[in-house]
Order: structure tokens, then sequence, then C-alpha cells
């Protein structure tokens, strides 16, 4: 618990910097500078780590990246995590471009992969190729089916709305959505490093709302869990959802449960915050699980009250946060 009495219970744990594709939002233009393997965490790393938050209390974590399957072993290190149920883990989930997910989803799924959320910004092909700068939408689209097939359900897909790139796609997202059980979440553009942020570029969740109603898409709100980032709707007639996340012009921070853990084993308890504990080098020099819990509650008892102590969206933008690919998206 940090000093504003919540309660954190969810870890969102990068397995790589890697990614297939080279997202504008997230990645620079030129890329970003990797951090040299032996600074990653290794799997035994990884594991010994996630027990200790397990063991805090953590009971739900989130694989991300980069793109988690860009690594060989993400069946074993998923089915490591699964081992750590017992201790009161309860879900494991991840985030994919869904690239190159769809061959390895029965193993991921046997090895106890819970749920999935897969990024997806736009529905027309050539647009694909400009946001990601790779050709790939019909793989991400034949993905989306086979994991609805395998039982996700609904899938999560997520989708960054950019102002005068893919606003225009909203309502074709509800068309997406009504037809097959997904929760398509439209998530506000968020400045990272290198990602070029503009304000011009932020549509207002309540802007994404009013334009979807005035087309004649009906939403109907869903009660949802206290510590949901999303304000969710099903949409009358259709199997699915949508949601709303407004990280930007609604924050939701008084009711942060999220903890997060870089690919290079640093510790953020806010996501726009430039802080991080190195747990990679306390684990190296010996730390006990208890010593590592009180690194984690040290930092939890530094963390503020909504976005590291800024006040506005300038504040965030002008800060030098890292690249989203290296923090784990």
């Amino acid at each position: 618990m940090d000093g504003h009495r919540r309660k954190h219970t969810y870890l969102r744990l990068s397995l790589t910097e890697r990614c297939s594709l080279r997202c504008g939002y997230c990645m620079p233009a030129d890329g970003v500078k990797l951090t040299a393997a032996e600074r990653l965490l290794k799997p035994d790393e990884l594991l010994r780590i996630a027990e200790a938050f397990v063991l805090a209390g953590v009971d739900k974590i989130r694989l991300t990246g980069g793109e988690p399957t860009v690594r060989a072993d993400l069946e074993e290190v998923i089915a490591g995590l699964s081992a750590l149920r017992p201790l009161g883990l309860q879900h494991i989930a991840m985030t994919s471009n869904g690239v190159s997910l769809k061959r390895r989803l029965p193993a991921l799924q046997a090895a106890g992969l819970d749920s999935i959320n897969i990024s997806l910004d736009t529905l027309d092909r050539k647009r694909f190729e400009q946001i990601c700068r790779r050709d790939a939408l019909p793989k991400v689209l034949e993905t989306i089916d086979a994991a609805i097939e395998a039982g996700y359900s609904p899938l999560k897909i997520n989708a960054v709305v950019l102002g005068g790139v893919n606003d225009d796609e909203l309502a074709g997202f509800a068309a997406f959505a009504s037809s097959r059980p997904v929760d398509v979440r439209f998530i506000e553009y968020m400045p990272f490093g290198g990602n070029n942020w503009e304000e011009a570029k932020l549509v207002p969740a309540a802007e994404m709302q009013r334009r979807l109603l005035a087309s004649g898409v009906a939403l109907r709100p869903v009660e949802t869990h206290a510590h949901d980032t999303a304000r969710s709707f099903e949409i009358e007639g259709g199997q699915g959802r949508l949601s709303f996340i407004s990280s930007m012009t609604d924050h939701f921070c008084s009711s942060c449960n999220r903890l997060r853990v870089t690919a290079d084993g640093n510790l953020k308890v806010c996501l726009f915050g430039q802080q991080e504990v190195n747990l990679r080098d306390a684990l190296r020099a010996g730390a006990t699980t208890a010593e590592l819990h009180a690194l984690i509650h040290a930092a939890l008892g530094r963390k503020r009250a909504r976005h590291a102590g800024m006040a506005t969206i300038g504040d965030i933008a002008r800060q030098a946060i890292r690249p989203m690919t290296t923090i784990g998206g």
C-alpha cells in the first residue's frame, strides 16, 4: 500500500525491449538503443522478482515489451509464473502486437496464459503500414480470430487514437466490435521519449464518445472493477464492447493498483515518473526476498497522488520519459 492508501496488486512485467513493429507512438523513428544483454533480467531473475511481488500481495501479472513473442522461451516464462499460483497469483495476462502470436497460442494457453490484449490501431492495411512501419495487418487479424476460437473472450483490442491519423476509424472499430466478442479499448495518445507527441493529436476520450454517438453507435455503460483503467460500454445489438482509457484528460490515479518492472529490472511506480528503483542489481548483489520487499515498499512510499506529481498535460509532455518500448506497454 502506498501513502495514499492504494493497494497495489497488479504487476506489469516487461520481457524485452525488442519489437517486430515500429509504431511511432511507442518507438522513435530511428529506433532505440537497446540495453546490453547482460543488463537485462535473466529468466530466473524474472521469476524471482515475480515471486517477490506475489508474496507481497500481487495477484495479477501482465507480460509486456517490446513484443513478448520475440522471446523463444516465452512458454517457459509463463509456465514458471503459473507455478506461483499456490503463492497467490491468480491471473497471467499478456499484451502482444499479434504478428507472431497465432502459431504459439496453443502452447502459451497450455502453459497458463489466462488473457490477451492485442494492439491494433487501424483496420486499413495501408494505414497499418504507415503507423507500424510493417505490412502485417492480415497476420494480426488472423491472430484475433485464432484467439477468439481458443476461448479468449472477450478479447481485448488496444487502439491508440491519433488525431488526424486514425481518429476517423472510431465507427469502423465499433462495427468490428459489434460483430465479434472483443473489447476495443480506445487509448488516448500519451507522450514518451522520441514519439514526437503533439497535443493536437490528442483526441480526448469524451470527444471519442461524442463522435460515436453522433454516428449512431448506441452505447450502454457496463459496471467494471474499481481498479479498471477503462470505462466500458456494451454496443446495443452487438457482441462486443467499446472502452475508453483517458490517461491524459480524465486520469484514474486515485484507484491505481499498478506497478511496472522494465526488462532491465527497474521498478517504476508510475508510468509517467522518471524515478526508478534497480531491482536487478539488488538481486545480483544477493538481496533476500525481505530486502526486495523493503525496496518495493520504499518506492511505493514515494508514489505521488497523480501522474508522478505533475499537474498538467504540458508538464507530462515536457518530462524526459523513456520510450514506451523500453518501459513496457
